[in-house]
């Protein structure tokens, strides 16, 4: 009995202390904000003026080499609107440089990448972005699959230079428009980014701790971190939407009343 209680302490013991040390070093989530004007972007790939990302969420992701990545974030209506400012990036590097960001929609993190799981990518001056969604199917980037882009989908990769609000120096710079009639609407998203220097050879990922092993693998969604609404509002009502039911109703409900007191007045008569 003795032996039992000793080593159930000491199980309890390493317990504790793998839940101290997960929780200890997990990322904090992205929190994301709600915007109003968004939808006036020029998407070029870089800041167009100095106001352009203003009214958005930011990020300041800074690595051990001193490479310095600034995130801006936002929703508004159907769309998640998503800049990675390589700042550090001075190398162009057109078609090489690139940037990867990645949704769990359920944010369930499951070691084998699913069907709610996507991922959006584009290159420094690259003519086409690219969507991946996830499956059970072995393949060379970690069970993703590349599929038909949606055809509001927006992913651009440019150089930033005089607007920009944290390095005039032209530099690497992406900017991703993603419908969320892809995603879905969730106040909680899984989320990955990736941005590749060409020049140096290195991914600078967030979370920080993952280590992309290759050009072509997408990390497993189980080390990905949270993207976060925290005033809820991405699952937002479309009140545009309730009017399309609502003023049908009121009118069937007008003609209804008047035609009632008509024919109250015609029998009165």
């Amino acid at each position: 009995m003795k032996n039992k209680i000793i080593i159930f302490g000491i199980l309890f013991i390493f317990f504790s202390f793998h839940v101290y040390f997960d929780n200890a070093f997990a990322e904090d989530p992205i929190l994301i904000s709600i915007s109003s004007d968004l939808d006036e972007i020029i998407f070029d790939g870089k800041w167009t003026d100095s106001y352009e990302w203003k009214k958005s969420s930011y990020n300041w992701l800074k690595f051990d080499d001193g490479t310095e990545i600034h995130l801006r974030t936002a929703h508004q209506e159907n769309f998640i609107y998503v800049q990675i400012n390589a700042a550090s990036d001075m190398s162009i590097n057109k078609g090489s440089d690139s940037a990867i960001v990645c949704f769990d929609t359920k944010n369930d993190k499951t070691s084998v990448p699913q069907s709610d799981d996507y991922c959006f990518s584009t290159t420094l001056d690259g003519k086409t972005p690219f969507t991946y969604q996830g499956n059970n199917i072995p393949a060379l980037n970690g069970h993703f699959t590349k599929i038909t882009n949606d055809k509001n989908f927006i992913a651009v990769g440019s150089s930033s230079d005089k607007y920009d609000r944290y390095n005039k120096v032209p530099h690497a710079s992406y900017e991703f428009k993603i419908p969320l009639d892809v995603l879905g609407r969730s106040d909680n998203y899984g989320f990955y980014l990736s941005v590749f220097d060409a020049d140096k050879q290195i991914h600078y990922s967030w979370p920080y701790e993952i280590k992309k092993q290759s050009l072509i693998s997408i990390t497993s969604p189980s080390q990905w971190g949270d993207l976060v609404s925290p005033d809820k509002s991405i699952p937002e009502f479309n009140f545009s939407f309730l009017l399309l039911f609502i003023i049908p109703i009121l009118v069937t409900f007008t003609f209804l009343i008047k035609s009632k007191f008509a024919i109250n007045d015609f029998s009165s008569l």
